[in-house]
């Protein structure tokens, strides 16, 4: 199959190498053009690691290129970048064109689900509560070394009936790893990324600032696991009042990481002697912080409300953080303001996570 990847980073690059690797056609698109320089004058692509591949990909010049004549497209970049991306992408995608949001965001799906009822284009629309890999691109430009593939990846589809099409797709292209979540709503409150990273930098923050080199599993200490289990029961507690069953933060790292179910400490600990406990961020302009905080611990927040489940340690995740890098954070969120959820009942809001918007 063609496969339009739109993005160009550590993720982005991963797909890439394991689609390529298992016989796929992936084709790159960066939204700056910076992304894929480097691809475009050498034409090979080197994967290392949980991913071995050495081969050519496909690179895309423009969007349209990279869309027009694509079976998928899968989003693969920041969140802070989705908008821009399905503005941009939004006139040229074909009716049934299946779209991948790797990982889903701040409800980004009914945004897409929005712009797409606008010009009467009905296509599905699958939703990750988390990426297929993790892994880092390297200086040279071509290359990433995939730290892990997941063994399991949760899933909805918009509208919820595409579910059963969504997964074999997934499944063909990705392999049988993908655990069918309920609805959209779900996987909004499936991204374990934001709560994580909140404890992880919050506490750790000044190894940000100074620019140190710190492995990040290690510095997972029982301080920072307790933090993480506590905003996870606050997650937890806002999905159980929609009626929801998602995964715990344990379940995550033991499913993403393959080690045993322990503390979070622990696991991470385990992660860090293996080798695979990866190094922490470098500086407090990260996605840790610009990303998760507008776009991952808000919509918690706004979920929290609507269901009456205020999530205390999110919001104060938020304020302190704000304070902490002097910016307003929750204002760079750029998909919430155009969807108005706040008026929404949760009844309403569950609705709307399975059907999307219809109609002109």
């Amino acid at each position: 199959m063609r496969i339009a990847i739109l993005g160009a980073g550590s993720i982005a690059f991963g797909m890439a190498a394991f689609l390529a690797e298992a016989g796929h056609m992936p084709v790159l698109w960066s939204p700056s053009g910076k992304g894929t320089e480097a691809l475009f004058d050498n034409g090979l692509l080197i994967s290392t690691g949980a991913v071995s591949y050495s081969g050519p990909v496909g690179v895309a010049a423009g969007f349209s290129e990279a869309v027009s004549d694509a079976d998928v497209v899968i989003l693969a970049l920041p969140a802070n970048g989705h908008r821009a991306v399905f503005d941009t992408v939004v006139p040229h995608l074909r009716e049934g064109q299946p779209v991948i949001i790797s990982s889903h965001s701040s409800f980004g799906a009914l945004y897409l689900s929005k712009r797409l009822a606008a010009q009467g284009t009905s296509l599905p629309i699958i939703v990750w509560g988390t990426t297929l890999l993790t892994g880092r691109r390297q200086p040279d430009g071509i290359s990433v070394c995939v730290n892990t593939v997941r063994q399991k990846v949760d899933f909805a589809t918009l509208p919820k009936t595409a579910a059963q099409s969504g997964r074999t797709l997934c499944t063909m292209l990705f392999g049988d790893r993908f655990v069918e979540r309920e609805g959209l709503l779900a996987i909004a409150l499936s991204n374990l990324n934001p709560q994580n990273h909140l404890g992880i930098a919050l506490l750790n923050l000044t190894r940000m600032e100074k620019g140190e080199t710190w492995g990040q599993g290690e510095h997972v200490t029982p301080a920072v696991g307790h933090l993480i289990e506590a905003l996870d029961a606050e997650r937890l507690a806002i999905a159980a009042s929609f009626g929801l069953k998602v995964k715990t933060v344990r379940e995550h790292f033991s499913q993403s990481f393959h080690v045993p179910i322990g503390s979070v400490s622990e696991m991470n600990q385990q992660m860090h002697r293996e080798g695979r406990g990866g190094f922490g961020p470098t500086t407090t302009d990260s996605r840790y912080i610009l990303e998760d905080v507008p776009f991952g611990l808000l919509p918690t927040v706004l979920l929290g409300r609507i269901a009456g489940r205020p999530a205390i340690l999110h919001e104060a995740g938020i304020s302190m953080f704000a304070a902490a890098i002097d910016r307003d954070l929750e204002a760079d969120n750029d998909l919430l303001p155009d969807l108005l959820l706040a008026k929404l009942g949760p009844s309403e809001l569950k609705a709307l996570c399975e059907r999307g918007f219809t109609g002109r």
